[in-house]
């Protein structure tokens, strides 16, 4: 038998069986062991001897007759009061096999017998009245209506709690099996609280993961494909006017330009690769984001200076949060250079800090051009550009803000942009540590 349902009902279903013989066995065991006289039907024969001999003392045997005939339709039973030596008051016949049967000692049976025989003498010792208990037909008593509705019950009973069992399993291996077709969407969503729905909320958990590194994968073979094309062509056509001597020594620097870029592409798809399927590789421990801010700003004022700009500290309180100190300082420097790479000459980059409810929000501002609004929400895209600044003139590649976005999001935060007309302000909401 390879259903679980199947051997989960069939258990249930043994266990009950058994469960109702074996007490059905004991009740009889313990009846059987009870003396005579403390049997139930035991009490009553005295009675019944009582109202016997009073109707044959008082009316003779056709008022002996009547009442067996009333005892007999009352209790389905036989009555007979017989004389001393065991004879029959009514027929004659001889009863002392009865009486010597009702002396036995009863043993228990697990069937039950044709008839049971109780016999008792008078107090004077003059009567004997004799009970005969015809016994149930064997086995007819199992197809009556009575246990065969508890029998249906039981089995109705028993194939709801099984169906209940195994329902989550049937839901695990459906979803199991649609993860193995490549549906790495596949979710189970349980709620139960018992051991099913933990390990149908780990199968979510570990589906999430294998999408999550998949999908990293995924970006990055097509970014890679999309981003390498234009400066491995490019170092073509450099290779080859090279190879021609003619202006060497620009093509040698072209060769040079266009190998660091290709470095830098490279070096940038790791770290965001890396961030996004890998977060338990991150050390999250107490960080002063205004430190790093201020650090930050430190390092890149060189780069604004070489543009003409220059980068300004504007409030910053003390703020500190959770999370990678080395993501965190790569997720600002990221947002802060791309707001450099867009400032026209002579502006400033702002940056600002304020606590608000519990949480720590970043902003950094330019006093560029801005970004139209309809692209405001896929800055953030791996290798998005806006239309006006495709040429690549400010030397980037598209990935400074989704870098900041992923890491940001790693730790529980959001980064939005906004246009602070003149310029854009991108700011990085972050909890803070209490």
């Amino acid at each position: 038998m390879r259903s679980l349902f199947a051997r989960i009902l069939l258990w249930f279903l043994v266990t009950t069986a058994i469960t109702v013989a074996g007490l059905t066995v004991i009740a009889a065991i313990s009846l059987a062991e009870l003396p005579n006289r403390q049997r139930p039907f035991s009490r009553v024969v005295p009675f019944q001897l009582g109202e016997a001999r009073h109707a044959y003392e008082t009316g003779g045997p056709a008022a002996l007759a009547a009442f067996l005939k009333r005892l007999d339709s009352a209790f389905q039973a036989q009555g007979v009061l017989a004389d001393a030596e065991g004879r029959d008051l009514l027929t004659g016949e001889d009863r002392s096999g009865l009486i010597a049967q009702a002396s036995e000692p009863r043993r228990f049976s697990l069937f039950p017998r044709r008839r049971t025989v109780i016999a008792r003498m008078s107090e004077d010792g003059l009567y004997w009245f004799i009970f005969v208990i015809q016994g149930p037909r064997m086995n007819w008593w199992v197809a009556s209506p009575q246990y065969l509705w508890v029998l249906g019950a039981m089995v109705l009973l028993s194939y709801a709690l099984a169906r209940h069992l195994t329902r989550p399993l049937r839901e695990i291996e459906a979803a199991v099996a649609r993860f193995g077709q490549g549906d790495f969407s596949v979710r189970i969503g349980s709620t139960r609280k018992d051991e099913f729905g933990r390990l149908a909320r780990t199968f979510d958990q570990m589906a999430e993961r294998i999408q999550t590194l998949l999908a990293a994968e995924r970006r990055l073979l097509l970014d890679i494909s999309h981003e390498l094309r234009s400066p491995l062509a490019r170092l073509n056509v450099a290779v080859e006017l090279a190879r021609s001597g003619e202006d060497s020594e620009a093509a040698l620097n072209r060769i040079q330009k266009e190998a660091d870029r290709l470095n830098t592409l490279v070096g940038e798809l790791l770290q965001v690769t890396r961030a996004e399927g890998d977060p338990s590789t991150l050390r999250f421990e107490p960080v002063r984001l205004d430190e790093l801010a201020q650090e930050v700003a430190s390092d890149s004022a060189i780069e604004a200076e070489a543009r003409g700009n220059s980068v300004r500290l504007l409030e910053m309180p003390a703020a500190t949060v959770n999370g990678d100190a080395e993501l965190l300082r790569r997720a600002i420097e990221n947002v802060v250079r791309n707001a450099i790479r867009y400032a026209p000459p002579s502006t400033d980059v702002e940056i600002a800090l304020r606590l608000k409810a519990g949480r720590a929000v970043l902003s950094v501002r330019d006093y560029g051009p801005g970004v139209p609004e309809e692209d405001l929400n896929r800055i953030f895209d791996p290798f998005y550009r806006v239309n006006s600044d495709r040429d690549r003139s400010t030397g980037g590649v598209g990935l400074g803000l989704a870098i900041a976005r992923r890491a940001v999001e790693l730790h529980s935060g959001t980064l939005r942009a906004r246009n602070a007309l003149p310029g854009l302000m991108v700011e990085m909401d972050l909890p803070a540590a209490t």
